[in-house]
Order: structure tokens, then sequence, then C-alpha cells
């Protein structure tokens, strides 16, 4: 008699688990239960489109580093199955992957497409059943069977994988069976701001500055986007990652302070200003775009002052002005169908060595239920990934 199994999630880590569990043990009778019309619909929109399915960095203690929660139960995982295992995996199966200046890996197509129908292909090949519009409203085990009941029939299994992300019903559940939660937050949002030198700079984007959230330990570096709300880019997703319990608390109302030309220092900055003394400091200069630069210094110097004709006073407060600009921060914005969030299921619940649960070995969780979040660039993925074939590897190979 096939072992069945039940996921909950149609998402990376449901079709993720399902196909390797098929793929090492045909054994196996699986239904993917999903609550919305469609599947995968995560995958199809990261990237802008384009699915960040991975990151480079591949060696494990390397790679904990970009998990502000999860990063101490990640590293043996990352042993076993990390960024190269994926990328060998979709390549085995015909999607190769392409690694960009920043270390974020793409199909050479661009097109997260070749993802989804990756996993969809694959799931039609293996026979496994994926059901949508089918929402779960009830989980409990019957002696050795859990019984699933959803809005339109009840499923009766051997096993239950949750995969179903940031989702509050499914964590009432959860808690119904008497597991240790994590109260949710957002992580990886952009931030509001409304101080008046960015009124005019909507779409200006700086390559490298240095971030930091004043009155915390927490500082990013990266790239940084003015937006019509405020500001974006990897550095601001990164200190909204690792400032996501933090700033939660502050209701998302905190200082900021910038340095926008991290690589230059005093010295350099004192070059510049002798090798260009005879210039007009306003309207352009050598190291950021010169709408920002106005918008920074206008309120120091004059239109026609020179460097020659500034003096110290006025050139120290330039340089503390590409140093140190302070913003206050007045909110946030999510990324809707992209919405990452910090909390979920407590770790010490989760036995890693097979992301099954220690109290009932029966249930499995990968992905976004857990309390495991990375920053921007491929490491949410990854973890799906990394815990949906650990979960797979244990299903397929265990005893009963």
């Amino acid at each position: 008699m096939k072992k069945k199994l039940i996921i909950v999630g149609g998402g990376a880590a449901g079709f993720f688990t399902a196909i390797n569990v098929m793929m090492m043990n045909p054994d196996f009778e699986v239904i993917i239960l999903e609550q919305g019309k469609e599947v995968l619909n995560k995958v199809k929109i990261s990237g802008g489109g384009r699915c960040n399915v991975t990151n480079v960095c591949s060696e494990p203690e390397q790679l904990v580093k970009n998990y502000p929660r999860g990063n101490r139960e990640l590293l043996g995982p990352f042993h076993r199955f990390n960024t190269q295992d994926t990328v060998e995996w979709f390549e085995n199966q015909g999607v190769k992957l392409k690694t960009e200046a920043d270390g974020r890996m793409f199909p050479v197509s661009d097109d997260s497409m070749d993802i989804v129908q990756c996993l969809i292909r694959l799931t039609k090949k293996y026979g496994i059943k994926v059901l949508t519009s089918t929402k779960v409203i009830g989980l409990h085990k019957s002696n050795s069977i859990w019984i699933t009941k959803t809005n339109s029939q009840t499923f009766s299994s051997d096993f239950v994988m949750l995969a179903s992300g940031s989702s509050k019903l499914v964590w009432d559940l959860l808690s119904s069976l008497g597991v240790g939660l994590v109260a949710p937050v957002p992580s990886l949002f952009t931030f509001h701001c409304k101080d008046t030198r960015f009124r005019d700079l909507p779409g200006i984007s700086v390559d490298n500055v240095s971030l930091k959230i004043v009155g915390t330990e927490i500082k990013t570096t990266g790239p940084l986007l003015i937006t019509h709300q405020g500001l974006s880019g990897p550095a601001v997703l990164k200190a909204s990652a690792w400032g996501a319990l933090n700033l939660a608390q502050l209701d998302y109302k905190f200082m900021i302070a910038i340095d926008w030309i991290p690589e230059i220092d005093e010295k350099a900055f004192t070059k510049m200003t002798i090798d260009h003394a005879r210039k007009k400091i306003l309207p352009r200069n050598p190291f950021i775009a010169n709408r920002l630069w106005e918008q920074l210094i206008s309120s120091i110097v004059h239109e026609n002052l020179t460097y020659a004709e500034a003096g110290k006073k006025k050139l120290a407060q330039i340089f503390e002005a590409l140093k140190n600009s302070t913003f206050s921060i007045t909110g946030k914005s999510t990324f809707k169908e992209e919405f990452v969030t910090a909390g979920g299921v407590d770790l010490q619940e989760v036995d890693f060595k097979g992301f099954f649960l220690k109290k009932i070995n029966s249930l499995y969780l990968a992905g976004e239920v857990l309390n495991i979040d990375g920053v921007t660039g491929g490491f949410n993925f990854q973890a799906a990934w990394t815990g949906s074939y650990l979960a797979a590897e244990h299903l397929a190979f265990r005893d009963s």
C-alpha cells in the first residue's frame, strides 16, 4: 500500500517537497492543496518576474550570515543541500541559471516561468495531484492518521507537510496542536520618508551606501533607491530584515543615518576639493548624482561658491552631509505577494535533520511557516529549497 502525503501550500516549498519525495520514493501518493486559484504565484512575480532562485554564496558558514532568524539552525542543513545543489537540481531539469554581479542567480532566460513550468511539468510526470481553491480549515491526528479538512472535502494521510508560507490560519491550526509560535512581523520592507530633500528625486539611485538605524547596532551596505514614498533598494531591505523585530516595536518610526560615499574617506575628499579648487561646488560633483548632491548641500553653500572660497568650516559641513545624513522614517511598505515575515513556528520545535516537529514527527514544515527569514538576494527561496529537500529525503526513506 502506498504511503500518503498531504502538502498544504502550492508554493515553492510545497512543489519542491512533492517532487523530491516522488523522485526518491515512487511508493507515495502525494496531494498538494492550494488555497488560491493558481499555484506558484510568489515564484512567478519574484525578482520582478525573473525569479531570484538562489545566490552564488555556497559556503554554509557564509550563507547563514544572510538569515536574521534561523542562521544557527540552517548551518547543518546547508552542509547537506546548499545553493550549488539548487543550481545543479534545476540544471538537471533543463533550467540553466546565471549569476549577476551582486551574487543573485536567475534563469538565463530572465523569465520566472521557466521555474514555474519546470515544477509543474515534474508534478505531472510523477502523478502528483494539485488541487487549487482548496482551503484547509481543520487539521488533527486520529491514532496514526492525519485528518485534513478543507472547504470542499476531507483527506486522510500518513504524513502532512505544511508549506503554507505566512498563513495565520495554518499558524492557528498549529497552535491548536500545541506547537509553539513566534508572533509574526513584516520583514523586507521599504521605508517611508517625507524629508523635503527627497521631494524631487524619485528614481535616483546610488550604487553603494552605508545605512545605519540610529540607536541600534543595525548597519547595512548596498545600493539605495529613492522612491516617491521614501527609500528602497538592497541597503534598505537588508536593514528592514535585520531590524524587523526592533522596528515593529518602534511602530516603524525611527531615524536613519546614511553615508552616501562609504568608499571615500576625509583624505580623498580633501584631495578632491584641492584638485577642484577653482570649480563651483554646485551643481556638479564627482561622487553622487548631481540632483542628490544639490539637495544635500544647497543649505550649506550658495550657487557660485568655489571649493577654494568655501573655507574649512563649510567643507567640513559638506563632508558631514555626505557621510552622515540623518532622515526620519515614518512608516513602511511591504511587497504584497512577495511579502516576507519574521516569525512563525518556534525553531526549538523543529528537528532540522528532516524539518519535522520533534513532538509530532509525521508533521513536516518548510519555508516561511517557520521562524526563518533571509535578506534579499535569493536567500528566502534557498531556505525553502533546502528545507523541502531534506523533508522529502526524510519522508522518502523513513521506516514508518
